[in-house]
C-alpha cells in the first residue's frame, strides 16, 4: 500500500491551510513522520525546497500520476518549527480538531511581517582626517554639513534619527556624506518591544536554604519526571525559585518559558525578572499588535532573549533550544483553551517538553487536584514550600455568616466586621482589597435568610435557572420548576446573586467618601495596557481600595496591602459543576494571600453562607492537605476526575432540530463503539442553549481511560465522514473540559 503526505511549504499563518500532495518513496514509509521537515521537488522548475509534513494518508487526493516523490527526509535538521508541527499533529489527535486548527494555535502570528530596521551612522575616515575635513567646512561656512560631522566625530555609530535631531540636519545632509564617503551607514532591526519604561536595578534577593535546596534538585535531576510541582503557600518566594532555574538555564545556554494565567499579572512579573535578566526578558500576549507579537517571536527564534512571560500562547515561542517550561498558578482555568483544538497548557507543555528534552516546573500554592494527585502517584516530583518569604506571617482570617448578617437586619453585601476592619485600614493609610467572587456563577438560585442552595436530588451539583423558569442539573439531565420561596423556611429572599464591581463600588463610595477607589474588572481592562496602569497605580498607593473579579488574586504582590475582603465565596461554591469546591479553595485561599505581604501584620474577612463548608473552612486555615483529602474522597466516590476522563461534545446549529438530530445519531454511534464502558449523558441543552442565533446540544461521556474517549472520537469523525450531516451542523471536541 502506498503513502501519501500532505505538505506545506510556507508557514505564515494565512497558508496554513494550502498544502501540496506528494508520493513518500517505499524506504520512507516506515521512519518519515507528522512534522518532519522533508526536500520536496517544486512548482514547474522542480526546484528543490523545504517543506513540512502535516498528515500521512494511504489514499491520495488527486491523479498518482501527478504528483511528486519527496526527495528526502532532513533527519540532521532539528528546526523548531518541525518541532512545533509535530506538537500541532498531538494537539490534533489528543484534543480532537482538524490539523489546520491546530496549525494556526501553534504557529499564530504571519512570520513574514515587515521589520522595522534603524540606520545607524559611522565615522568612515580618521578621526584626523576628519578634523581636517570640518575645518574645511567651517571655513567654506556649510554650517548643516560641518554641523553633522562635528556630530558623528564625537558620536560615531549613532541612530540616524538621533543625528537628525541633534545636529539639526536633514537626510539630504546625511546621504551627502554618504555619498562622499566620509561616514558609513549600518542598518539593525529596530524591533518593537512590548516591555517598556523598566528600570533594569539590581537583583538582590538572596534564597534560603529551602528554596535554593528546591532550584538545585530540580537543576540536576535526572529521573525525567513528567514535571515538577511546587506546592508553596502565598508569599513562600516560588518566584525566586523560578529566576533560579532560569538563570541556570541562560548560563547553559537555555531558553525559558514562563506562563502566568492573566495578561494583568504580566507588570508585575515583567518588573521582577526585568531587574534579574534585563532585555533578554521579553513578553507575548493577545494584547500585542500583529507587528509587536511578530516581532517577539522572531526575537526568540533568532536567541536574542531568553525568557518569554505570557498566558498560555506563549508556550508555543519558537525557541530552538528550550530548558525550561515554568507554569505559575498552575490550578488556574484560564490554562484550558475554550476555542478548538480545546488543548490544556500543562499537559500539552509536557509533551513540548518531551519533544525537546526541556524540563516542566509547575507552581501554586492550591494545585489542581489532578496535579497533586500525579505529584502523590509519582508522576510528578513534588517539592513544598510551608513557610513565608523572611519569616512573614499568614493574614489572621475572620469567616463571617452572611445569614446572620441578614437577620440582624444587615441587608448589606458588606458585612459589620469588614465595614469596621476597613475603617481601621483606611485611618492607618494602608490598601485594601475587595473580591467578588462572581464571574459567571451567578445562574445557582440561594436563600439569603437561611442560606440553603438548591441542588440536584441525584447528583451533588447545584441546579442552574434557564430563564427565570426551571432549574436543571447538566450531569444527569434533572429539571424542575423555578421557586419564589426557600423550600427550607419559607423566605421569599430566595434567587440568583445580582451584585457586580460597579455596585459594589458604589456602595463602598457611600460608605467611605474619603476613600479612593479602583476597580479591575472585564470594563475598566478592555483597552491595551489597562491592566499595568491599574497594577502601577495601586501599587504607588494611588488608591485606598482595590474592588474587582478573579484577576485582582492571582499572584499580585501589594506591600501596603494589610486586608482583604471576600464578598461572596458561595458564588463559586455552588456553581453547576462538580469542581465547585476547588474552584472556591483556590479562590479564597489566593485571595486571602494577598495580605500581609510585607512587614504589616494582614487579614481577610471571608462572607459565606456556608461557613462550615470544608472549602471555606480549609482554605481559612490555609490547609491545603485537608482540603485535598476531602475532596478527592468526594470525587473518587462519585467517579469524577482525576478517577474518570470526560468528553463533552459540542453540537452547533442555527436549526435546533438538526442539532438535536446529529446529537442523537452521535450518542447512538458511542453506545455501539464502547457499549457500557462508558456514561452518556445527553444531548441536552447547555446553560447557555443559544448564541447569535445558533443552538447548541451537548453529549457527556465520562470513562476511565483517556485513550477510550480518543477512540470514541475517531469514530465519531469517521461515522460523520461517511454520512451526510446538515450542512451548518458544526461538532467541537472538550476533552476534559473545566466549564460545562
Amino acid at each position: 500500500m502506498s503513502l501519501y503526505a500532505d505538505i506545506i511549504v510556507d508557514i505564515t499563518a494565512k497558508n496554513l491551510d494550502k498544502t501540496f500532495q506528494y508520493i513518500v518513496p517505499v524506504q520512507m514509509e516506515s521512519e518519515i513522520k507528522e512534522g518532519m521537515q522533508v526536500d520536496i521537488p517544486f512548482g514547474s522548475s522542480n526546484k528543490v525546497i523545504n517543506g513540512y509534513v502535516i498528515s500521512l494518508k494511504d489514499t491520495p487526493d488527486f491523479d498518482v500520476s501527478r504528483l511528486k516523490n519527496i526527495i528526502r527526509i532532513n533527519h540532521e535538521k532539528t528546526y523548531v518549527y518541525s518541532e512545533l508541527i509535530m506538537l500541532a499533529a498531538w494537539m490534533k489527535d489528543n484534543y480532537g480538531s482538524s490539523m489546520a486548527a491546530a496549525l494556526k494555535t501553534v504557529l499564530p502570528v504571519k512570520r513574514h511581517m515587515e521589520v522595522k530596521k534603524d540606520r545607524y551612522l559611522f565615522l568612515n575616515i580618521s578621526e584626523k582626517e576628519a578634523l581636517d575635513l570640518l575645518s574645511q567646512y567651517e571655513n567654506k561656512h556649510y554650517t548643516a554639513r560641518a554641523r553633522l560631522l562635528k556630530y558623528i566625530i564625537s558620536n560615531s555609530g549613532t541612530k540616524e534619527k538621533t543625528a537628525l535631531k541633534e545636529a539639526s540636519v536633514t537626510k539630504s545632509n546625511v546621504n551627502d556624506l554618504l555619498k562622499r564617503e566620509v561616514i558609513k551607514e549600518s542598518s539593525k532591526p529596530d524591533y518593537r518591544n512590548p516591555v517598556k519604561n523598566q528600570e533594569n536595578s539590581k537583583y538582590s534577593i538572596i534564597l534560603s536554604d529551602e528554596q535554593k535546596n528546591i532550584a538545585d534538585d530540580i537543576i540536576n535531576d535526572e529521573e525525567n519526571k513528567k514535571a515538577y510541582l511546587i506546592h508553596g503557600i502565598t508569599g513562600s518566594g516560588k518566584t525566586e525559585i523560578y529566576m533560579e532555574i532560569i538563570a541556570d538555564g541562560i548560563k547553559n545556554g537555555k531558553q525559558s518559558i514562563l506562563l502566568i494565567p492573566e495578561i494583568g499579572l504580566t507588570y508585575q512579573n515583567v518588573k521582577r525578572f526585568y531587574e534579574r535578566f534585563g532585555n533578554k526578558v521579553t513578553v507575548i500576549n493577545s494584547r500585542l499588535s500583529a507587528g509587536e507579537k511578530s516581532d517577539q517571536f522572531l526575537r526568540a527564534e533568532k536567541g536574542e532573549v531568553d525568557l518569554v512571560i505570557g498566558p498560555r500562547s506563549a508556550l508555543f515561542t519558537p525557541f530552538s533550544n528550550l530548558g525550561y517550561i515554568i507554569i505559575d498558578e498552575e490550578h488556574d482555568g484560564a490554562y484550558k483553551s475554550e476555542i478548538t483544538p480545546r488543548y490544556h497548557a500543562v499537559n500539552t507543555a509536557i509533551q513540548r517538553a518531551l519533544m525537546c528534552n526541556a524540563k516542566v516546573v509547575l507552581g501554586s500554592a492550591t494545585p489542581s487536584l489532578e496535579s497533586y494527585n500525579n505529584a502523590l502517584k509519582g508522576e510528578y516530583k513534588l517539592y513544598k514550600l510551608n513557610k513565608r518569604m523572611n519569616n512573614g506571617k499568614l493574614p489572621t482570617v475572620h469567616i463571617v455568616d452572611m445569614r446572620e448578617e441578614f437577620n440582624r437586619g444587615n441587608r448589606s453585601i458588606i458585612s459589620e466586621k469588614l465595614k469596621a476592619l476597613m475603617k481601621d485600614r483606611l485611618n492607618k493609610h494602608q490598601q485594601i482589597m475587595l473580591f467578588i467572587n462572581r464571574r459567571g456563577y451567578e445562574s445557582f438560585v440561594s436563600c439569603r435568610s437561611c442560606g440553603e442552595v438548591i441542588k440536584c436530588p441525584h447528583c451533588d451539583v447545584a441546579l442552574s435557572e434557564h430563564n427565570g423558569k426551571k432549574m436543571v442539573c447538566h450531569y444527569c439531565g434533572y429539571e424542575t420548576k423555578s421557586i419564589t420561596k426557600c423550600p427550607t423556611c419559607g423566605s421569599k429572599y430566595i434567587g440568583g446573586f445580582k451584585a457586580g464591581t460597579q455596585k459594589i463600588e458604589k456602595l463602598v463610595a457611600n460608605d467611605f467618601p474619603e476613600a479612593k477607589i479602583m476597580r479591575m474588572d472585564a470594563d475598566t481592562t478592555k483597552r491595551k495596557g489597562s491592566h499595568e496602569r491599574i497594577v502601577e497605580s495601586f501599587s504607588k498607593g494611588e488608591a485606598d481600595i482595590l474592588i474587582g473579579t478573579q484577576m485582582i488574586v492571582k499572584g499580585h504582590d501589594f506591600k501596603n496591602v494589610t486586608l482583604v475582603g471576600i464578598l461572596a465565596a458561595d458564588l463559586s461554591l455552588y456553581s453547576p459543576d462538580f469542581r465547585g469546591n476547588e474552584r472556591t479553595f483556590s479562590l479564597i485561599t489566593q485571595a486571602v494571600g494577598r495580605a500581609g505581604r510585607s512587614s504589616d501584620d494582614g487579614e481577610a474577612v471571608i462572607q459565606t453562607y456556608s461557613p462550615d463548608n470544608y472549602s471555606i473552612v480549609n482554605a481559612a486555615s490555609c490547609n491545603y492537605e485537608g482540603f485535598y483529602d476531602e475532596e478527592i474522597a468526594f470525587r473518587k466516590l462519585m467517579d469524577y476526575p482525576p478517577f474518570t476522563h470526560m468528553l463533552m461534545i459540542i453540537i452547533n446549529s442555527r436549526n435546533e432540530m438538526d442539532a438535536l438530530l446529529t446529537g442523537d445519531l452521535i450518542k447512538g454511534t458511542i453506545t455501539s463503539l464502547i457499549g457500557k464502558d462508558a456514561l452518556v449523558l445527553g444531548p441536552a441543552s447547555p446553560l447557555v442553549g443559544k448564541i447569535k442565533d445558533v443552538y447548541k446540544k451537548v453529549i457527556y461521556v465520562r470513562t476511565i481511560k483517556y485513550d477510550t474517549l480518543k477512540d470514541i472520537r475517531k469514530g465519531i469523525d469517521d461515522f460523520l465522514a461517511k454520512n451526510r450531516m446538515p450542512k451548518d451542523v458544526g461538532i467541537v471536541y472538550d476533552f476534559d473540559p473545566l466549564t460545562y
